[in-house]
């Protein structure tokens, strides 16, 4: 969720921070306003390409940042995608930043630290979804039509997933074992050597932690054995010893004890005293007879522990690491000195493999096949609400050929639609009005909300996000920022209620952010923005405030009537937000 944006020197803006919250968050202002430069700027932070043109004039660069709070849904797969890059997780938030300076160079922040855009586009999919127009951050890519019909169809992908793993695991062997002559030989070098300088190491699991702790003792053995004498003798041997004092001590409130019986407890408490000091006196006592500097030991400590440091760094970087490694290269030699035979067992387990996924993805891809039928028939009737007259189709393809393979099966899905009667189907993305697709997309993200609720999507493994054509759940994806920007253009009267609906619905399980010019949809708003521009000092600067109460109906009003507020808009505006606020 989109929890804060913040904008300085960014166009019309000079400083700017908006917090936004769950729900429908709508943005309204007069035309020339810059009601997109929000959309456009929190593109930039989920990746978008950046120019030098959006930097206010006069200002040397331009700095958009934004937090996010990452739902838990996304929470793996967002540390996973972080940890991969070297960048360092904030517990259940993340910091995104973006400078672009008047030289075109740009630099990226996630969480304070410095990152690239592409990170950025990776991070994208699971924060948030913008649909607007001539937008390449629709994140409307194959993965995620896939993602839409799957939560739909409330697809399990876990079979799927998993046999392709292991598919893709047995090929990798089986092309290790078949590289060509030379690059064997240099394979069966190298592994042989590291092998061989592993197994002369003797490595013991926990070692380097063992001898570091070892030789933290050896090397302050001095300072150590002061320390633990010092001690026994404040506490056991000295003549004015916690002890002795506690002895002392003991014999008066015996004495007392035996005219006021009430004292007893305070005896035994001193008593209890004096035999606790006295055990740690003889613990520390006995701990520093067992001290013995011993500079030869201490040395070989040191030798062991670089050739510890010196295998890490080889094959590490911990110590598990290295024995791992060890057993694995053992495990491919033993298999290239049986290179034949492995070969053929290798062979028959990776057909079987084969076969396991075909089976798993045939009958995912069937599944998908009966959602998409239905689902075409759901979104159509949305649009029609929408004031559009369209014919929608998913087509669901792609082949069950090895080239298809991924750990989400070997479909693709196709969105076409045909926004007027007569004219060809064209695929959703083609669509040329901004306006005509976020309107589709409101209906298709409805139509899946409502249809795929109660439905549940096996999660996939993290790890197989690092698969070069997999992807992950569409579980992963859900609860993101959705964004709809110039969805009411060309629409009024019921058709703009029939958008504020569908918002409104949308917007009980995601946080929905939307530009509107429309009175209408306004009022259905959980969080209404008002987006004003004025000059000052010969300079135009855009400004954003938060409006509830009588400043919103009055902003109603004006939508209602233009610049000039009149009792009767501002009587309808308030039978308005009563019916829909």
């Amino acid at each position: 969720m989109l929890a804060e944006l913040r904008l300085e020197n960014y166009a019309v803006i000079d400083n700017v921070v908006v917090e936004f919250a769950p729900g429908l968050n709508l943005l309204t202002g007069e035309t020339g306003a810059g009601k997109s430069i929000l959309i456009d700027a929190l593109a930039l932070l989920l990746g978008e390409k950046a120019s030098t043109d959006i930097i206010r004039d006069g200002a040397e660069r331009a700095v958009i940042s934004a937090l996010f709070e990452v739902e838990a849904e996304a929470e793996k797969t967002v540390a996973g995608i972080l940890e991969n890059n070297g960048i360092d997780a904030e517990e259940e938030s993340l910091i995104l930043r973006r400078e672009i300076a008047t030289g075109g160079k740009g630099r990226v922040f996630i969480n304070n630290q410095p990152a690239t855009v592409g990170v950025l586009r990776q991070l994208a999919p699971y924060l948030a979804t913008i649909h607007a127009q001539n937008e390449s951050l629709v994140s409307f890519n194959a993965a995620a039509r896939l993602d839409l019909l799957d939560a739909y169809a409330g697809t399990q992908l876990e079979a799927v997933a998993h046999t392709f793993l292991r598919w893709k695991g047995v090929g990798e062997r089986i092309a290790e074992l078949q590289r060509d002559e030379q690059d064997r030989l240099r394979l069966l070098d190298l592994w042989a050597f590291q092998r061989r300088e592993i197994a002369e190491a003797k490595l013991q699991g926990g070692e380097d932690e063992r001898l570091e702790a070892e030789k933290r003792v050896l090397a302050n053995a001095e300072k150590i054995y002061g320390a633990a004498m010092n001690a026994f003798d404040l506490l056991y041997e000295g003549p004015a010893s916690t002890s002795s004092s506690l002895r002392a001590a003991q014999k008066h409130v015996e004495e007392l004890a035996r005219y006021e019986p009430k004292f007893q407890d305070a005896l035994a408490a001193v008593e209890t005293a004096r035999i606790s000091v006295e055990d740690v006196g003889a613990t520390l006592r006995d701990y520093a007879g067992g001290i013995q500097a011993s500079p030869e030991r201490l040395a070989e400590i040191e030798d062991r522990l670089a050739l510890l440091d010196r295998l890490k760094r080889k094959y590490g970087p911990t110590l598990e690491d290295v024995i791992r490694l060890g057993e694995e290269v053992s495990r491919k030699l033993s298999e290239m000195e049986n290179k034949d035979e492995v070969l053929a067992q290798l062979r028959g387990e990776l057909a079987r493999a084969a076969q396991d996924y075909l089976a798993a993805a045939r009958a995912v891809s069937r599944r998908r096949a009966e959602a998409a039928h239905k689902l075409e028939k759901v979104v159509e009737a949305e649009i029609n609400d929408l004031a559009m007259k369209s014919s929608f189709h998913i087509e669901v393809g792609g082949g069950d050929e090895e080239g298809n393979w991924t750990a989400s099966g070997y479909d693709q899905a196709l969105y076409l639609i045909a926004t007027n009667p007569g004219e060809p189907m064209r695929l959703l993305e083609q669509i040329a009005s901004g306006g005509e697709l976020s309107r589709v997309m409101l209906a298709l993200k409805a139509s899946v909300e409502a249809g795929g609720s109660k439905r549940s999507v096996a999660r996939v493994p993290l790890r197989i996000a690092a698969l070069p054509q997999g992807r992950l759940s569409p579980a992963k994806a859900v609860q993101r920022t959705l964004v709809f920007d110039e969805i009411d253009t060309g629409i009024g009267g019921r058709a703009a209620e029939a958008v504020g609906k569908k918002l409104k619905a949308l917007a009980r399980s995601n946080q929905v952010l939307c530009v509107t010019h429309l009175p209408q949809i306004a009022t259905f708003a959980d969080h209404h923005y008002v987006i004003e521009k004025r000059v000052s000092g010969e300079r135009a600067k855009t400004t954003i405030r938060l409006v509830a109460g009588e400043e919103r109906t009055e902003e109603v009003a004006r939508m209602l009537s233009g610049a000039k507020l009149t009792e009767t808009s501002r009587k309808h505006a308030e039978q308005m937000l009563k019916a829909n606020g």
